[in-house]
């Protein structure tokens, strides 16, 4: 792929973000931007009256609305809002009172996209049908799975077999803005479903819809598509961001807490594709807190067989890599795509070939935390740049 090609789509998604009037961002000198949802602000229910009085010092003592989240926080609407400045007027507060957990933040944007992303690195190729082709039956000892990303297009050689969908699980659209181009995600979640398919059958796939088909959701869209699972043992979340002061994102810890604690479930998120070594991404970061569940997420980056990709996003919170680099899945059928098939790299499609190894070994043992213990001892077998892999 080009330079020019990449650089041509990195600036469509750019133009893209600029023009969402919800949108809000910021950015400080040589990082990447973090987006959040403009005049919101999400904030635990007991500093409800830290935030009104410091909504109130920036202008906004009338006009406030708000709903709550999940039980324990809020969401505070206020036209105007420094989103910002106010997340951080909250924090200083909690901190002269005493309390140093993560009280307040931004409604951030999860996006998978070219960049601050868990999704491609760049737009996916044409590719021919492959050989080995995602099975069409799923085997006896099925292993529940729920994928979160974008929806699914039904016109595509990913076998209806190989997952479940509700009626708005599946996306239609893939021309949304009408400029005559592929919208940057349509395909996204057909080829995450096809990498597990292509490697194992012992995945039984559910598709929940939580991107558009520009790879964009906030965090409250996150957490209610995780109010979703429900028997589950592994989520895919190819997708992530960055957040306001690389704070741990507060409403969607709240949302893993409730999704990991005390259950026999694992998350496995995208590290992103950044090339970054120094910041953490949500939600693959939260493998290297403190949380007592921190243990259930997976964060995985991506090798080329060689090494960690230049692109990879990586640091003391990764947990494995895996093959992210130039992978073969199903994609949509296109006039550019007639075999409906594509090349494409990312941590976005390094992270299901984690969860079909993991199904695979849930199988063989009934155990969720024994199946992880085996995959990264098999990881550890291997070293690329520093960090166990995954053949």
């Amino acid at each position: 792929m080009s330079e020019d090609r990449l650089q041509q789509w990195q600036e469509r998604r750019a133009r893209r973000m600029t023009r969402l009037s919800w949108l809000g961002s910021e950015t400080k000198a040589g990082r990447k931007p973090v987006w959040f949802a403009q005049n919101e602000l999400l904030v635990l229910s007991d500093h409800r009256q830290a935030a009104e009085h410091v909504l109130g010092r920036l202008g906004h003592a009338d006009g406030i609305t708000e709903t709550e989240l999940v039980p324990g926080l809020l969401r505070l609407r206020v036209d105007g809002l420094d989103v910002a400045a106010a997340a951080r007027g909250v924090r200083q507060a909690a901190a002269e009172d005493g309390d140093t957990r993560a009280v307040v933040s931004p409604n951030h944007v999860f996006v998978s996209a070219p960049f601050e992303h868990g999704g491609p690195f760049g737009p996916p190729q044409p590719a021919p049908k492959p050989l080995l082709k995602p099975g069409n039956t799923r085997s006896n000892g099925e292993v529940p799975v729920m994928v979160i990303d974008t929806g699914v297009w039904r016109d595509s050689p990913l076998p209806a077999s190989a997952y479940t969908a509700s009626a708005a699980d599946y996306e239609n659209d893939t021309d949304v803005d009408h400029d005559g181009m592929l919208d940057g995600d349509v395909g996204h979640a057909n080829f995450i479903i096809g990498v597990i398919a292509a490697r194992t059958q012992k995945a039984d796939v559910r598709a929940v819809r939580v991107l558009d088909t520009f790879g964009l959701c906030t965090e409250a869209d996150l957490i209610a598509a995780l109010g979703r699972v429900t028997g589950e043992k592994l989520v895919n979340l190819s997708l992530g961001g960055y957040t306001l002061d690389d704070q741990p994102p507060l409403a969607l810890a709240a949302a893993m807490k409730s999704l990991l604690s005390g259950k026999e479930r694992l998350v496995v998120a995208a590290a992103g594709n950044d090339g970054l070594r120094d910041r953490p991404f949500w939600p693959a970061a939260f493998a290297g807190t403190d949380a007592e569940w921190a243990e259930q997420v997976v964060a995985v980056a991506a090798h080329d067989g060689l090494g960690l990709c230049e692109w990879s996003n990586a640091g003391d919170w990764v947990t494995v890599t895996a093959p992210g680099s130039d992978i073969t899945s199903t994609f949509v059928k296109h006039e550019r795509f007639p075999t409906g098939w594509a090349l494409w790299s990312g941590t976005s499609f390094a992270t299901p070939h984690v969860v079909a190894l993991l199904a695979e070994q849930i199988s063989r043992t009934g155990s969720v935390e024994v199946a992880l213990k085996a995959v990264l001892t098999a990881a550890r077998a291997r070293v690329f740049s520093g960090y166990p892999g995954l053949p």
